[in-house]
């Protein structure tokens, strides 16, 4: 069954096309992370915090990025990681026309 992660984060910036064009490199790294099948990439300028919503295959996966995740923030300087994990009900998603 695949879970889905939701992190979101305390974030000074930069935003839209700057982030962008910052955060390649990174996102470029998370896309060959063990289990992930997708992230969507959050942003709110308003509330200054940024996060993702991602796919993986399976909670065990979800779980070890997540607390990856959490240190490689930590280091960076951003405190306030919140991760959320979500299995996911197939038969209701693909009915909605989720991507999973």
């Amino acid at each position: 069954m695949s879970t889905v992660l939701y992190v979101d984060f305390p974030y000074p910036g930069p935003w839209g096309a700057d982030m962008s064009a910052a955060m390649r490199e990174l996102a470029e790294s998370i896309a060959q992370e063990p289990g992930l099948i997708w992230k969507i990439w959050t942003e709110n300028q308003a509330e200054r915090t940024a996060g993702g919503v991602y796919l993986f295959t399976d909670h065990a996966h979800a779980q070890a990025y997540l607390e990856m995740h959490t240190r490689r923030l930590n280091s960076f300087g951003i405190d306030g990681v919140q991760g959320r994990l979500f299995e996911v009900n197939h038969p209701l998603s693909e009915i909605d026309r989720g991507p999973v």
